[in-house]
């Protein structure tokens, strides 16, 4: 007599029933969506135009202002977390705030606003594939001009204001404003097709991204940034910093991408309590 086998014909077995379950979960569903919108490859255009854009950017902006402007360098190390020895890497890397504006052209203007422009096109276009949207029309870019503007100046605040050192709230404060200034650009690159409401906890949890990632940031890349520096000179810690803005890219997108899959939860979660009641 042929044994019966264990499972009943036609049944799937343990293993595809856990298959299934966690491909309809929210993690199931967020790792299906990173690869759609190919949120590795984003990452890495991110960390290249930020590289092109926001590095000479803040440091013109620190040159114009030399009595608060502490330089991008030192401002970066500090967003970055990493030791004192690493700090002085990073800081060998440019030059000085004052002596940056002199040396400015017209062309090299010219070619930050371009790569400033496309910086905002791309960070549009991964918050347009976490939300499955088309594409903006052309007209659109005065959006990107705008949030370039205003991250400048936000980074710029960051980098000069002493009040997150100084006051006990100014830790809150500053967390505050970022979640802000997050959800406002989200809300801004998206021309309003997402109502505010959905878009907040995205802001949230891409704080919470960049708050991991500067833990991590002290406990891996401050001791590679001085290894790098003695083994390849001044592009080990360019390499270095590189990945950096990588990871910034990945929480950012990232960070969208798990705010929309929060909303989708809440969402299900008050329809199935007015279904209850």
């Amino acid at each position: 007599m042929a044994m019966q086998s264990s499972g009943a014909p036609g049944r799937p077995s343990r293993i595809a029933r856990l298959r299934r379950a966690v491909g309809h979960s929210p993690v199931g569903r967020g790792w299906r969506r990173g690869s759609d919108m190919e949120l590795g490859q984003r990452s890495l255009g991110f960390a290249a135009l930020g590289l092109l854009t926001l590095v000479p950017l803040l440091i013109i902006v620190a040159s114009a202002e030399p009595e608060r402007g502490r330089g991008f360098a030192q401002w970066l190390g500090e967003g970055l977390g990493v030791s004192g020895d690493a700090r002085t890497q990073v800081e060998r890397l440019f030059s000085r705030p004052s002596q940056a504006l002199r040396s400015t052209t017209g062309f090299g203007i010219a070619a930050l606003a371009v790569f400033g422009l496309t910086f905002g096109g791309a960070v549009q276009t991964g918050y347009e594939k976490v939300w499955d949207l088309a594409p903006a029309r052309w007209h659109a870019v005065w959006r990107h001009a705008v949030w370039l503007t205003v991250l400048t100046g936000f980074l710029f605040v960051t980098a000069t204001t002493t009040l997150a050192r100084r006051s006990p709230g100014g830790g809150v404060g500053a967390s505050l404003g970022a979640v802000v200034f997050l959800w406002w650009s989200q809300h801004v690159l998206l021309g309003g097709r997402v109502r505010w409401g959905a878009l907040l906890p995205g802001a949230v949890a891409t704080l919470l991204g960049l708050l991991g990632l500067r833990v991590f940031s002290r406990l891996v890349f401050s001791p590679l940034i001085a290894s790098n520096a003695v083994a390849y000179g001044p592009i080990g810690t360019v390499l270095v910093l590189q990945s950096w803005l990588v990871g910034v890219g990945v929480v950012v997108f990232g960070g969208a991408l798990v705010g929309r899959l929060l909303d989708e939860e809440i969402a299900r979660y008050t329809r199935a309590r007015k279904g209850s009641g």
